[in-house]
């Protein structure tokens, strides 16, 4: 039994690093799902498709809400949904090494795959500096 992975981002955000995460790993795990949020959809409508993903994506283990701007229209509903599933999880701030940590670590319980995605999210932030070899 494995966690599921619901991302709620903007569009394409979501189906984009899906695409590209699936293209590292050789194939799209199975128990993951990108919501992408169009602006002009009223939030009840983006909270029913939540709820019903979130049910769908459940097979026991609970899910892994990931998304992408905390205080944006797709972080609120992804916030709503820990009032309505309780075996939830959300993290904001989605970038490519959370959902990979995220990805790979699927097989662990619930609280444990929150925590090397977030560890993999904060650990993919790098600041890189240029170096200079003629000295």
């Amino acid at each position: 039994m494995s966690v599921g992975l619901l991302m709620i981002t903007h569009q394409p955000f979501g189906a984009d690093l899906l695409r590209v995460a699936t293209a590292i790993l050789g194939g799209r795990p199975p128990g993951v799902e990108a919501m992408e949020v169009v602006n002009d959809v009223p939030c009840e409508v983006l909270t029913a498709e939540a709820a019903e993903r979130l049910e769908r994506l459940d097979a026991g283990a609970g899910v892994l809400i990931l998304t992408d701007l905390y205080g944006s229209t797709p972080a609120n509903v992804a916030v709503s949904m820990l009032a309505i599933h309780e075996c939830s999880r959300v993290i904001a701030g989605l970038n490519l090494p959370m959902l990979l940590r995220a990805l790979t670590y699927a097989s662990l319980d619930l609280d444990d795959v929150a925590e090397k995605a977030l560890q993999g999210g904060r650990d993919g932030v790098l600041l890189c500096s240029r170096r200079d070899d003629r000295t």
